[in-house]
């Protein structure tokens, strides 16, 4: 859902900008039915959505990295130790985010993804899940429906901190 949320974001202010999704579960996975479903409804389209495993390759040349938690963002790590200062739980990087402010129009992006991961650790990961977006599988429709919007808000803040006023 991310991915589909972030890429019709940056589309729409037609920008030149990579999205793409990956995992450390499964490779060739289509989305889940309610998540096809859900996001039809917004107009995007994931009936031919696969999964992809996660890779060292795929980590080196990402300017940011974004899991929906914890747990993906330390995967991360473990794959590619250097991404860890450019890796954020979706949540996380809103919030520091919104803490420093949005990016400054000459500002390069490399920069204020270092500005937001100022002061962080990795054994910040060991235990606290406050910035997570559990995964609905397995659960109702309404909580897929909740979910989808719950990202749907990050993705959008997100796009509006990195290109504000585009």
């Amino acid at each position: 859902m991310a991915e589909a949320f972030l890429r019709r974001d940056v589309e729409a202010l037609r920008l030149d900008v990579g999205v793409s999704s990956a995992g450390t579960l499964r490779d060739g996975m289509a989305a889940a039915e309610e998540v096809i479903e859900l996001m039809d409804k917004r107009g995007l389209d994931l009936e031919l959505h696969r999964s992809r495993l996660l890779t060292p390759g795929m980590l080196v040349s990402a300017d940011l990295v974004l899991g929906m938690t914890r747990d993906h963002v330390r995967e991360a790590a473990l794959v590619d130790l250097d991404s860890f200062g450019r890796s954020f739980t979706l949540k996380e990087i809103v919030r520091r985010g919104s803490a420093i402010g949005p990016r400054h129009r000459e500002e390069p992006i490399e920069a204020w993804i270092k500005r937001a991961s100022d002061g962080r650790e990795p054994r910040d990961y060991l235990f606290a899940d406050d910035d997570d977006i559990e995964d609905p599988i397995g659960r109702r429709f309404s909580f897929f429906k909740k979910t989808a919007v719950e990202i749907e808000g990050f993705t959008t803040s997100l796009v509006g901190l990195l290109w504000p006023l585009m």
